[in-house]
C-alpha cells in the first residue's frame, strides 16, 4: 500500500503526466455527460421498458455495451465512435490491398494527413446510414420508442440523423484530442469507459439475481468473480505473449570504431492480429440480423440463431469465423519477406539460417506454428460469453466473461499504463511494478481502436 500511494505521488509530481491525465479525465466526463442526453424530439420519461427491451436483445445488446449505454437511452451519442472505427478498418484494409493508397500512406506525415481526411469522409457516410437505420428502429412501434417521440416523422428523422452525426464527429474530435493532449490511444479510452461504465450496474443485476431464493447464493457469485479474474489474467497472457527469436548483427568496423556485433531479439507475438479478428467476425455474424433489424423479435431460422450469442450453432459458426480472420489478418499485417529483407540490409540474420527467402521461410514457419493456439484460444474468449449465459450468469454480467468487451478492457489498460510507466521511468522513478515491465499491445493497431 504504501508503494502505491508513493507511485500515485511520483505520478502527480511530473507536469506533463499530470496534465495529460486532467484533460483525459475531463474529455471522458464530458463524453459520459453526452450519453445521457436524449434526442431532440423524445421524452426521457417514456424509454424505462424500451430500454430495458434493448439491453436484452443480444445484437442491440453488443452495440448498447460499446455505446456505453447510449444507444438504449436514444441520446445524442448513440452510435458512439463505432462509426468512426468501421470507416477506420475499411481504410486500414483498403491501404494493404490497394497500391496506390500504399504509396500515399509511405508519404509520410502528410500522406498519413491525408488517409485521416479521407476516414473522416467516410465516416460522415457510415454515421448517415446508421443513423437512418437507428431512426427506423426508433420509429418502430415494437420497439417502445415510438411511444415516445414527440415530433412528426419526417421532422424526427431529419433531425436525428443531424444531431445523430454531430454526435459522432463530436465523439471522434474527443477521441483525437485524448491522442493528441491526453493520455493516447483516444477512441480505445472512449470505448473502454463506455463498457465499464455498464461494469458496475452489470455486477450489481448479476447480485441481485444470484441472491434471490433459486439464484444460488453469494458463494455462486464469489465463484463467478473468481472466474472472472482467472479469465482476465488469461487474457493478459494472450495479449503480452511473445516467441523470441533470436538475430545476430555482423561486426563492421568503420575507421578506428567497431559497429554491430550485438545478439538481439525479434519479438514475435503470439496474437499479432489483436482484437481483428473478433470485430470481423462479429460484422459477419451481423449480417442475417440486419434483415430484420427494426423486429428482432419475430425473427426466425437463421436470424434468430445468429442473434442468440449462447446458441451452439452460433458459437461454432464464430469460433471458425475467429479462427479463419486470425490467419488472414495477421497475414495481412505481417510479412516475413519485408523482414527478412530488412535483416538482410541492416547486416541481421538468424543463427543457423541462410539470410533472404530461406530466413523468411523460417519467421514465416514459426509464425504459422503460434499464430495458431493463439487463433484457438482467441475464439474461446470470444464466445465465452456464451458459455457464461448457459451457465445462468445474466446477459449484462456475461458480456465481461470475454468476447471483444474485455479483450479491449485489458488492451487499452495496458497501453495506457505503458505509458504511464514509460514516463516514471523517464523521470527515474521506480515503475509501476516491483519487478518487470507493463507491456502494452504492441501488435494491435489502436488507430482502428
Amino acid at each position: 500500500m504504501k508503494k502505491l500511494i508513493q507511485t500515485i505521488k511520483n505520478i502527480w509530481a511530473i507536469d506533463e503526466l499530470r496534465s495529460k491525465i486532467i484533460i483525459t479525465l475531463a474529455l471522458v466526463l464530458t463524453y459520459r455527460v453526452g450519453t445521457h442526453v436524449v434526442l431532440p424530439g423524445i421524452d426521457p420519461n417514456q424509454l424505462d421498458q424500451a430500454k430495458l427491451n434493448a439491453s436484452k436483445n443480444g445484437l442491440l445488446g453488443l452495440f448498447d455495451t460499446f455505446a456505453g449505454g447510449a444507444f438504449s437511452q436514444a441520446s445524442i451519442f448513440a452510435l458512439g465512435i463505432m462509426p468512426y472505427i468501421s470507416a477506420s478498418i475499411f481504410m486500414q484494409l483498403m491501404t494493404i490491398l490497394v497500391p496506390q493508397l500504399q504509396k500515399v500512406q509511405k508519404e509520410g506525415e502528410s500522406g498519413r494527413k491525408k488517409i485521416n481526411q479521407w476516414t473522416r469522409y467516410l465516416t460522415i457516410i457510415v454515421t448517415a446510414f446508421q443513423a437512418g437505420a437507428y431512426v427506423a428502429y426508433l420509429t418502430n412501434p415494437q420497439g417502445g420508442y415510438a411511444q415516445a417521440i414527440l415530433l412528426d416523422r419526417a421532422l424526427f428523422t431529419f433531425t436525428t440523423i443531424v444531431t445523430l452525426s454531430a454526435g459522432t464527429l463530436f465523439v471522434m474530435w474527443l477521441g483525437e484530442k485524448i491522442q493528441d493532449k491526453g493520455l493516447g490511444n483516444g477512441t480505445s479510452i472512449i470505448i473502454m469507459v463506455g463498457i465499464l461504465g455498464r461494469l458496475p450496474q452489470s455486477i450489481i443485476q448479476e447480485f441481485s439475481a444470484k441472491s434471490q431464493k433459486a439464484g444460488g447464493g453469494l458463494l455462486i457469485f464469489l465463484i463467478e468473480i473468481a472466474i472472472l479474474v482467472t479469465v482476465i489474467l488469461a487474457l493478459i497472457v494472450l495479449v503480452q505473449g511473445v516467441r523470441k527469436i533470436p538475430v545476430n548483427y555482423a561486426k563492421q568496423i568503420i575507421g578506428n570504431r567497431q559497429f554491430g556485433g550485438a545478439r538481439q531479439f525479434l519479438p514475435v507475438k503470439v496474437n499479432s492480429a489483436g482484437v481483428m479478428p473478433i470485430i470481423f467476425a462479429q460484422a459477419i455474424m451481423f449480417l442475417p440480423t440486419l434483415v430484420s433489424f427494426t423486429n428482432l423479435d419475430s425473427a426466425k431460422g437463421i436470424v434468430r440463431i445468429f442473434n442468440d450469442h449462447s446458441n451452439g450453432w452460433y458459437m461454432l459458426i464464430y469460433s471458425v469465423m475467429v479462427i479463419g480472420f486470425t490467419f488472414l489478418y495477421t497475414a495481412l499485417i505481417f510479412s516475413p519477406k519485408q523482414i527478412a529483407e530488412d535483416l538482410k540490409r541492416n547486416n541481421g540474420f538468424v543463427p543457423g539460417v541462410k539470410p533472404g527467402q530461406p530466413t523468411a521461410d523460417y519467421i514465416g514457419a514459426i509464425m504459422d506454428k503460434i499464430t495458431l493456439p493463439g487463433a484457438i484460444f482467441l475464439a474461446l474468449v470470444g464466445i465465452m460469453p456464451g458459455f457464461a449465459q448457459k451457465l445462468g450468469v445474466t446477459q449484462a454480467f456475461s458480456t465481461f466473461f470475454g468476447g471483444t468487451s474485455l479483450l479491449i478492457m485489458v488492451g487499452v489498460i495496458l497501453d495506457t499504463l505503458q505509458q504511464i510507466e514509460t514516463y516514471l521511468l523517464m523521470r527515474q522513478y521506480d515503475g509501476l511494478m516491483s519487478s518487470g515491465r507493463v507491456q502494452g499491445r504492441q501488435g494491435i493497431t489502436t488507430s482502428a481502436l
